[in-house]
């Protein structure tokens, strides 16, 4: 990794060594805010943002993202896991407790198209994607120099329906060796199997290049101008067995007309594609998601 981008994220670290986010799903029921708030005051913590929604207060499913200030955050790790689980317990509690200075380290994978790998290491370079790329994944050459010259390891594994299985073995044994906690598909174009999804669930982010649920799969942009559509889009959205149909995270659009062609249409997208997925993998990145059933919810 570049020496510079190194010492940015090394600032960050420590400047966040006591930043703490809780994210909370259960049923909605009186009592929940004010027992994790309580919690937080018991342990000296201060709630920096903090935003929520239910379904219903009446029986419905309350979500709530807390971010906080906790002095000494690092040294309370274990005890705060701990005494919130009596909590937890008693509201039915689906929680995760993150600590913002463990930066999740990231995967991504790219084929021929760069836009959106460069729109994510631009961001990285920025220091608005907060997050460690610990490697780049490619089935073709064309990400190679990139990589190098930020210092990024790449890894080029051809990939066909033939050699599927053993390509993901190879992935599989990669994202362990560097722990990866988040994979992101930056135009990817290769289908991964049930043993892949399922190895990483929630933890795959993609780009789709039309406004779903329209054009679900492969050429979407050529349907989509066969069929005249007048507005175009992209689609963040987690990665599941059923092709395209994952939570979705993010999606914008563009409108069009009969004057653009295809290629008008693949260009404008390329933008609509870089942008929709920056935003969806920062979210994530900065745990502001929740997968509610096939839903996101996202503070």
């Amino acid at each position: 990794m570049n020496s510079s981008i190194q010492e940015q994220l090394q600032v960050f670290r420590e400047s966040q060594k006591n930043r703490g986010r809780l994210l909370i799903n259960c049923p909605d029921q009186p009592g929940i805010v004010a027992a994790v708030s309580r919690f937080l005051f018991q342990h000296d913590a201060n709630i920096i943002e903090s935003s929520q929604y239910s379904t219903n207060p009446e029986g419905g499913t309350f979500f709530i993202r807390i971010e906080f200030e906790c002095p000494g955050l690092q040294s309370k790790e274990e005890e705060l896991k701990s005494q919130f689980k009596e909590i937890a317990e008693t509201f039915s509690m689906e929680w995760k407790l993150a600590f913002v200075y463990e930066l999740k380290k990231t995967a991504i994978f790219v084929s021929k198209e760069l836009h959106c790998l460069r729109e994510l290491l631009w961001e990285w370079q920025s220091g608005d994607l907060l997050t460690d790329i610990a490697l780049i994944v490619s089935n073709h050459e064309e990400a190679r120099e990139i990589a190098e010259s930020l210092h990024i390891p790449f890894f080029y594994i051809p990939a066909s329906k033939e050699n599927r299985v053993e390509v993901e073995e190879r992935q599989l044994q990669l994202l362990k060796e560097f722990d990866i906690d988040l994979i992101i598909l930056a135009r990817y174009m290769q289908i991964l199997t049930p043993a892949f999804v399922g190895a990483h669930p929630f933890k795959i982010i993609n780009i789709h290049h039309s406004f779903l649920p329209a054009f679900v799969g492969a050429r979407p942009y050529d349907r989509a101008h066969q069929r005249g559509v007048k507005i175009i889009g992209a689609t963040s959205h987690y990665v599941t067995n059923d092709l395209d149909e994952g939570p979705i995270i993010e999606q914008d659009i563009k409108r069009v007309d009969h004057r653009d062609h295809i290629d008008d249409l693949k260009k404008s997208g390329r933008s609509i594609e870089r942008s929709v997925l920056a935003r969806a993998v920062k979210w994530h990145l900065e745990d502001r998601i929740i997968v509610h059933e096939n839903k996101t919810i996202v503070f």
